[in-house]
């Protein structure tokens, strides 16, 4: 099974989300990320509070929706901000489909604490999602059951 999730610039958020499911993933499925308009580097708090909760960063970078082009994934998830009027990337084709929109926290002012901070609970906020996703009966699941129930997620 295969998860892409997709944001703006691909640095931060998607980023946060991609090595996060990676980490909680059993064997067999895959998280990956990418942008509709991406940065071309990961953020800096984004390697730091991922290595500072003990989830490796190998592999991580920040690249275009089109370097998935051949990836045809399972479910694609929207993680960019549409309250803060954020246009989020659209991807054609048959993939399940959801929004778990987050607040970038690159973009919060504060001091260095605070903008820790923020990383840090823009990542709890990522695995209390993904740890919800991977809980469900998937296999046992209507697709109607499922897009609601990854819509709920998108609320936590």
């Amino acid at each position: 099974m295969k998860v892409l999730f997709l944001c703006t610039a691909n640095s931060c958020r998607s980023i946060l989300s991609e090595a996060v499911f990676n980490h909680l993933a059993p064997a067999g499925m895959q998280g990956y990320s990418a942008g509709s308009q991406p940065k071309g580097m990961v953020h800096p708090m984004s390697i730091s509070t991922l290595e500072k909760a003990g989830i490796t960063t190998d592999g991580l970078s920040s690249k275009s929706s089109d370097a998935h082009q051949y990836l045809a994934p399972d479910f694609v998830i929207t993680v960019c901000d549409k309250a803060a009027g954020e246009a989020c990337p659209v991807f054609f084709g048959p993939a399940m489909k959801a929004h778990w929109g987050l607040a970038d926290p690159s973009e919060y002012t504060g001091s260095p604490d605070e903008i820790e901070a923020a990383f840090d609970a823009t990542l709890e906020r990522i695995k209390t999602r993904v740890q919800a996703f991977l809980a469900l009966p998937l296999k046992q699941m209507s697709s109607e059951q499922l897009k609601a129930e990854l819509a709920l997620i998108g609320t936590f």
